[in-house]
Protein backbone atom coordinates (compact mmCIF):
# COMPACT_ATOMS: atom_id res chain seq x y z
CA UNK A 1 0.00 0.00 0.00
CA UNK A 2 1.31 3.44 -0.85
CA UNK A 3 2.34 5.78 1.92
CA UNK A 4 0.24 8.86 2.58
CA UNK A 5 1.63 11.66 0.47
CA UNK A 6 2.12 15.17 1.74
CA UNK A 7 -0.53 16.31 -0.69
CA UNK A 8 -3.02 13.79 0.65
CA UNK A 9 -2.31 14.77 4.23
CA UNK A 10 -2.78 18.42 3.33
CA UNK A 11 -6.03 17.60 1.63
CA UNK A 12 -7.26 15.77 4.72
CA UNK A 13 -6.50 18.74 6.93
CA UNK A 14 -8.18 21.12 4.52
CA UNK A 15 -11.29 19.00 4.30
CA UNK A 16 -11.44 18.65 8.07
CA UNK A 17 -11.08 22.40 8.54
CA UNK A 18 -13.81 23.34 6.12
CA UNK A 19 -16.21 20.58 7.14
CA UNK A 20 -17.53 22.44 10.18
CA UNK A 21 -18.72 25.37 8.07
CA UNK A 22 -20.81 23.25 5.70
CA UNK A 23 -24.51 22.68 6.19
CA UNK A 24 -25.01 19.00 7.07
CA UNK A 25 -27.47 16.77 5.28
CA UNK A 26 -30.66 16.10 7.29
CA UNK A 27 -29.61 12.57 8.25
CA UNK A 28 -26.20 13.74 9.40
CA UNK A 29 -27.67 16.63 11.38
CA UNK A 30 -30.05 14.28 13.16
CA UNK A 31 -27.27 11.80 13.98
CA UNK A 32 -24.91 14.49 15.29
CA UNK A 33 -26.86 14.76 18.56
CA UNK A 34 -25.45 11.49 19.88
CA UNK A 35 -21.74 10.63 20.11
CA UNK A 36 -20.80 6.99 19.52
CA UNK A 37 -18.48 4.90 21.65
CA UNK A 38 -17.88 1.22 20.94
CA UNK A 39 -15.24 -1.50 21.11
CA UNK A 40 -14.08 -3.24 17.95
CA UNK A 41 -12.65 -6.70 17.27
CA UNK A 42 -9.19 -5.58 18.47
CA UNK A 43 -10.75 -4.75 21.83
CA UNK A 44 -9.96 -1.14 20.96
CA UNK A 45 -12.32 1.64 21.98
CA UNK A 46 -13.61 3.69 19.05
CA UNK A 47 -15.09 7.13 19.73
CA UNK A 48 -17.01 9.08 17.10
CA UNK A 49 -18.53 12.54 17.61
CA UNK A 50 -21.64 11.25 15.82
CA UNK A 51 -22.76 8.13 13.95
CA UNK A 52 -20.65 7.77 10.82
CA UNK A 53 -22.31 8.78 7.55
CA UNK A 54 -19.32 8.83 5.16
CA UNK A 55 -17.94 5.31 5.38
CA UNK A 56 -15.36 3.40 3.37
CA UNK A 57 -15.55 -0.41 3.37
CA UNK A 58 -12.51 -2.52 2.47
CA UNK A 59 -14.15 -5.96 2.66
CA UNK A 60 -17.26 -6.98 0.76
CA UNK A 61 -19.09 -8.46 3.74
CA UNK A 62 -18.98 -5.19 5.66
CA UNK A 63 -19.96 -3.27 2.52
CA UNK A 64 -23.04 -5.46 2.17
CA UNK A 65 -23.79 -4.87 5.85
CA UNK A 66 -23.58 -1.09 5.49
CA UNK A 67 -25.94 -1.08 2.50
CA UNK A 68 -28.32 -3.40 4.36
CA UNK A 69 -28.44 -0.80 7.14
CA UNK A 70 -29.24 1.98 4.69
CA UNK A 71 -25.75 3.51 4.57
CA UNK A 72 -24.26 3.61 1.07
CA UNK A 73 -20.46 3.66 1.46
CA UNK A 74 -18.57 6.44 -0.28
CA UNK A 75 -15.70 4.13 -1.13
CA UNK A 76 -15.25 0.38 -1.61
CA UNK A 77 -12.29 -1.86 -2.39
CA UNK A 78 -12.66 -3.49 -5.81
CA UNK A 79 -16.01 -2.15 -6.95
CA UNK A 80 -16.03 -4.36 -10.05
CA UNK A 81 -15.39 -7.52 -8.03
CA UNK A 82 -18.08 -6.62 -5.53
CA UNK A 83 -20.61 -6.04 -8.29
CA UNK A 84 -19.73 -9.46 -9.78
CA UNK A 85 -19.90 -11.54 -6.62
CA UNK A 86 -22.45 -9.70 -4.45
CA UNK A 87 -26.03 -9.20 -5.61
CA UNK A 88 -27.80 -9.02 -2.24
CA UNK A 89 -26.94 -5.33 -1.71
CA UNK A 90 -26.03 -3.32 -4.80
CA UNK A 91 -23.73 -0.32 -4.99
CA UNK A 92 -24.76 3.10 -6.24
CA UNK A 93 -22.85 4.31 -9.33
CA UNK A 94 -21.44 7.14 -7.19
CA UNK A 95 -19.37 4.80 -5.00
CA UNK A 96 -15.65 5.28 -5.58
CA UNK A 97 -13.14 2.47 -6.01
CA UNK A 98 -10.28 2.71 -3.50
CA UNK A 99 -8.11 -0.12 -4.76
CA UNK A 100 -8.06 -3.85 -4.21
CA UNK A 101 -9.01 -5.83 -1.14
CA UNK A 102 -5.88 -6.24 0.94
CA UNK A 103 -4.10 -3.43 -0.91
CA UNK A 104 -6.30 -0.36 -0.86
CA UNK A 105 -4.95 3.10 -1.69
CA UNK A 106 -4.61 5.27 1.40
CA UNK A 107 -4.52 8.34 -0.83
CA UNK A 108 -7.85 7.37 -2.40
CA UNK A 109 -9.37 6.80 1.03
CA UNK A 110 -8.11 10.14 2.37
CA UNK A 111 -9.47 11.92 -0.67
CA UNK A 112 -12.99 10.82 0.27
CA UNK A 113 -12.71 12.41 3.75
CA UNK A 114 -14.51 9.51 5.49
CA UNK A 115 -15.91 9.56 9.02
CA UNK A 116 -15.00 5.89 9.31
CA UNK A 117 -13.11 3.15 7.48
CA UNK A 118 -14.33 -0.40 8.17
CA UNK A 119 -11.98 -3.36 7.71
CA UNK A 120 -11.87 -6.94 8.97
CA UNK A 121 -9.31 -8.85 10.98
CA UNK A 122 -8.04 -10.22 7.66
CA UNK A 123 -6.44 -6.83 6.96
CA UNK A 124 -2.77 -6.63 7.92
CA UNK A 125 -1.84 -4.68 11.04
CA UNK A 126 0.54 -2.52 9.02
CA UNK A 127 -2.17 -1.53 6.56
CA UNK A 128 -4.57 -0.68 9.39
CA UNK A 129 -1.85 1.45 11.03
CA UNK A 130 -1.31 3.40 7.80
CA UNK A 131 -5.02 4.08 7.36
CA UNK A 132 -5.35 5.17 11.00
CA UNK A 133 -2.93 8.00 10.36
CA UNK A 134 -5.67 9.60 8.27
CA UNK A 135 -9.02 8.22 9.46
CA UNK A 136 -10.82 6.38 12.24
CA UNK A 137 -10.77 2.63 11.60
CA UNK A 138 -13.29 0.09 12.86
CA UNK A 139 -12.15 -3.55 12.73
CA UNK A 140 -14.71 -6.36 12.73
CA UNK A 141 -13.84 -10.04 12.90
CA UNK A 142 -13.92 -11.61 9.44
CA UNK A 143 -15.39 -14.89 10.66
CA UNK A 144 -15.31 -17.35 13.57
CA UNK A 145 -15.53 -21.07 12.81
CA UNK A 146 -16.46 -21.77 16.45
CA UNK A 147 -19.51 -19.47 16.26
CA UNK A 148 -20.20 -18.60 12.61
CA UNK A 149 -23.83 -17.50 12.85
CA UNK A 150 -23.49 -15.53 16.11
CA UNK A 151 -20.43 -13.80 14.62
CA UNK A 152 -22.42 -12.87 11.52
CA UNK A 153 -25.02 -11.16 13.70
CA UNK A 154 -22.45 -9.56 15.99
CA UNK A 155 -20.68 -7.95 13.03
CA UNK A 156 -23.91 -6.38 11.78
CA UNK A 157 -24.74 -5.13 15.28
CA UNK A 158 -21.29 -3.50 15.52
CA UNK A 159 -21.78 -1.80 12.16
CA UNK A 160 -25.25 -0.70 13.24
CA UNK A 161 -23.88 0.93 16.38
CA UNK A 162 -21.18 2.73 14.40
CA UNK A 163 -23.60 4.27 11.89
CA UNK A 164 -26.53 4.85 14.26
CA UNK A 165 -28.63 2.04 12.79
CA UNK A 166 -28.92 -0.43 15.65
CA UNK A 167 -32.65 -0.92 15.14
CA UNK A 168 -32.11 -1.73 11.46
CA UNK A 169 -29.38 -4.22 12.39
CA UNK A 170 -31.71 -5.97 14.82
CA UNK A 171 -34.43 -6.21 12.17
CA UNK A 172 -32.01 -7.56 9.53
CA UNK A 173 -30.82 -10.24 11.95
CA UNK A 174 -34.42 -11.10 12.81
CA UNK A 175 -35.27 -11.39 9.10
CA UNK A 176 -32.35 -13.80 8.71
CA UNK A 177 -33.69 -15.90 11.61
CA UNK A 178 -37.14 -15.99 10.03
CA UNK A 179 -35.70 -17.07 6.68
CA UNK A 180 -33.73 -19.83 8.40
CA UNK A 181 -36.80 -21.11 10.24
CA UNK A 182 -38.89 -20.99 7.07
CA UNK A 183 -36.23 -22.86 5.10
CA UNK A 184 -35.91 -25.51 7.81
CA UNK A 185 -39.68 -26.08 7.71
CA UNK A 186 -39.73 -26.38 3.91
CA UNK A 187 -36.97 -28.99 3.98
CA UNK A 188 -38.71 -30.94 6.76
CA UNK A 189 -42.07 -30.75 4.98
CA UNK A 190 -40.42 -32.13 1.83
CA UNK A 191 -39.06 -35.09 3.80
CA UNK A 192 -35.47 -34.00 3.19
CA UNK A 193 -34.34 -33.36 6.78
CA UNK A 194 -31.17 -35.28 7.59
CA UNK A 195 -30.09 -35.66 3.96
CA UNK A 196 -26.38 -35.45 3.15
CA UNK A 197 -24.93 -32.37 1.53
CA UNK A 198 -21.53 -31.00 0.60
CA UNK A 199 -20.77 -27.34 -0.12
CA UNK A 200 -17.73 -26.40 -2.17
CA UNK A 201 -16.19 -23.95 -4.57
CA UNK A 202 -13.28 -24.44 -6.92
CA UNK A 203 -10.90 -22.73 -9.30
CA UNK A 204 -8.25 -23.60 -11.87
CA UNK A 205 -4.62 -22.46 -11.71
CA UNK A 206 -2.73 -23.54 -14.79
CA UNK A 207 -3.62 -27.20 -15.19
CA UNK A 208 -4.37 -27.76 -11.49
CA UNK A 209 -7.85 -27.59 -9.97
CA UNK A 210 -8.19 -26.58 -6.32
CA UNK A 211 -11.34 -27.35 -4.36
CA UNK A 212 -12.38 -25.60 -1.17
CA UNK A 213 -14.74 -27.41 1.18
CA UNK A 214 -17.13 -25.66 3.56
CA UNK A 215 -17.00 -27.52 6.87
CA UNK A 216 -19.54 -27.38 9.71
CA UNK A 217 -17.62 -24.36 11.01
CA UNK A 218 -18.07 -22.37 7.82
CA UNK A 219 -20.94 -19.93 7.53
CA UNK A 220 -22.60 -21.83 4.69
CA UNK A 221 -21.98 -25.17 6.36
CA UNK A 222 -23.48 -23.93 9.62
CA UNK A 223 -26.53 -22.54 7.85
CA UNK A 224 -27.12 -25.75 5.89
CA UNK A 225 -26.85 -27.62 9.19
CA UNK A 226 -29.47 -25.35 10.73
CA UNK A 227 -31.71 -26.10 7.75
CA UNK A 228 -31.65 -29.75 8.82
CA UNK A 229 -29.03 -31.11 6.41
CA UNK A 230 -26.00 -33.25 7.31
CA UNK A 231 -22.54 -32.20 6.12
CA UNK A 232 -20.77 -35.13 4.43
CA UNK A 233 -17.39 -33.41 4.73
CA UNK A 234 -16.22 -34.27 8.24
CA UNK A 235 -12.71 -32.83 8.10
CA UNK A 236 -11.73 -29.71 10.02
CA UNK A 237 -11.28 -26.31 8.44
CA UNK A 238 -9.38 -23.17 9.38
CA UNK A 239 -10.22 -21.47 12.69
CA UNK A 240 -11.82 -18.42 11.13
CA UNK A 241 -13.73 -19.36 7.99
CA UNK A 242 -14.05 -23.12 8.52
CA UNK A 243 -12.64 -23.90 5.07
CA UNK A 244 -10.63 -26.96 4.02
CA UNK A 245 -8.59 -27.59 0.87
CA UNK A 246 -8.81 -30.75 -1.21
CA UNK A 247 -8.61 -31.98 -4.79
CA UNK A 248 -10.67 -34.26 -7.03
CA UNK A 249 -9.28 -37.39 -5.33
CA UNK A 250 -10.35 -35.97 -1.98
CA UNK A 251 -13.98 -36.06 -3.10
CA UNK A 252 -13.95 -39.83 -3.56
CA UNK A 253 -14.58 -40.41 0.15
CA UNK A 254 -17.89 -38.55 0.00
CA UNK A 255 -21.18 -40.49 -0.04
CA UNK A 256 -24.15 -39.68 -2.23
CA UNK A 257 -26.01 -36.50 -1.33
CA UNK A 258 -26.52 -32.96 -2.53
CA UNK A 259 -23.30 -31.42 -3.83
CA UNK A 260 -23.81 -27.65 -3.75
CA UNK A 261 -21.46 -25.10 -5.26
CA UNK A 262 -21.25 -21.47 -6.33
CA UNK A 263 -19.26 -20.24 -9.32
CA UNK A 264 -18.98 -17.08 -11.40
CA UNK A 265 -19.31 -17.11 -15.16
CA UNK A 266 -17.41 -13.81 -15.42
CA UNK A 267 -14.76 -14.42 -12.75
CA UNK A 268 -13.08 -17.81 -12.53
CA UNK A 269 -15.54 -19.93 -14.49
CA UNK A 270 -17.16 -23.20 -13.41
CA UNK A 271 -14.66 -26.00 -12.77
CA UNK A 272 -17.32 -28.49 -11.68
CA UNK A 273 -19.61 -27.96 -14.64
CA UNK A 274 -16.80 -27.37 -17.12
CA UNK A 275 -13.24 -28.52 -16.42
CA UNK A 276 -14.24 -31.68 -14.55
CA UNK A 277 -17.14 -32.67 -16.81
CA UNK A 278 -15.00 -35.21 -18.69
CA UNK A 279 -12.86 -36.28 -15.73
CA UNK A 280 -13.26 -40.01 -15.05
CA UNK A 281 -12.95 -39.63 -11.26
CA UNK A 282 -15.54 -36.84 -11.18
CA UNK A 283 -18.00 -38.72 -13.40
CA UNK A 284 -17.90 -41.74 -11.07
CA UNK A 285 -18.54 -39.87 -7.82
CA UNK A 286 -21.84 -41.04 -6.24
CA UNK A 287 -23.53 -37.62 -6.25
CA UNK A 288 -22.49 -36.98 -9.85
CA UNK A 289 -23.84 -40.33 -11.04
CA UNK A 290 -27.14 -39.75 -9.23
CA UNK A 291 -27.56 -36.23 -10.65
CA UNK A 292 -27.31 -34.48 -7.27
CA UNK A 293 -24.86 -31.75 -8.31
CA UNK A 294 -26.45 -28.31 -7.89
CA UNK A 295 -24.89 -25.07 -9.08
CA UNK A 296 -26.48 -22.34 -6.97
CA UNK A 297 -27.21 -18.98 -8.64
CA UNK A 298 -24.32 -16.63 -9.40
CA UNK A 299 -23.97 -13.59 -7.18
CA UNK A 300 -24.47 -15.24 -3.79
CA UNK A 301 -21.46 -13.99 -1.83
CA UNK A 302 -20.22 -16.94 0.23
CA UNK A 303 -18.72 -14.67 2.90
CA UNK A 304 -21.41 -12.02 3.02
CA UNK A 305 -23.92 -10.74 5.55
CA UNK A 306 -27.49 -11.73 6.44
CA UNK A 307 -28.92 -10.80 3.03
CA UNK A 308 -26.42 -12.95 1.13
CA UNK A 309 -27.11 -15.75 3.58
CA UNK A 310 -30.85 -15.44 2.92
CA UNK A 311 -30.08 -15.87 -0.78
CA UNK A 312 -28.11 -19.01 0.10
CA UNK A 313 -30.99 -20.33 2.21
CA UNK A 314 -33.49 -19.84 -0.62
CA UNK A 315 -31.19 -21.42 -3.20
CA UNK A 316 -30.32 -24.40 -1.00
CA UNK A 317 -33.95 -25.12 -0.16
CA UNK A 318 -34.82 -24.95 -3.87
CA UNK A 319 -31.96 -27.28 -4.83
CA UNK A 320 -32.66 -29.87 -2.14
CA UNK A 321 -36.45 -29.98 -2.46
CA UNK A 322 -36.86 -29.76 -6.25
Amino acid sequence: MRRITALAATLLLALTACGSSETPEPAAAEASAEPVSLTDARNKKIDLPAPATKVVGLEWGVVEGLITLGVMPVGVADVKGYSTWVTAAKLDPSVKDVGTRGEASVDAIVGLDPDLVVVTTDESASTIAQIEKAATVLVVRGADAANPIPQLKKNLELLGAAVGKSAQAAEANAAFDRALADGRKKIADAGKAGENFTMADGWKQGSSISIRMFTTGSMLGAIAGELGLKNSWTGAGDKDYGLAQTDIEGLTKLPDGNFLYIASTTDGGDVFGGDLAKNAIWKNLPFVKSGNVHRLPDGIWMFGGPKSMQQFIDATVQAVTS
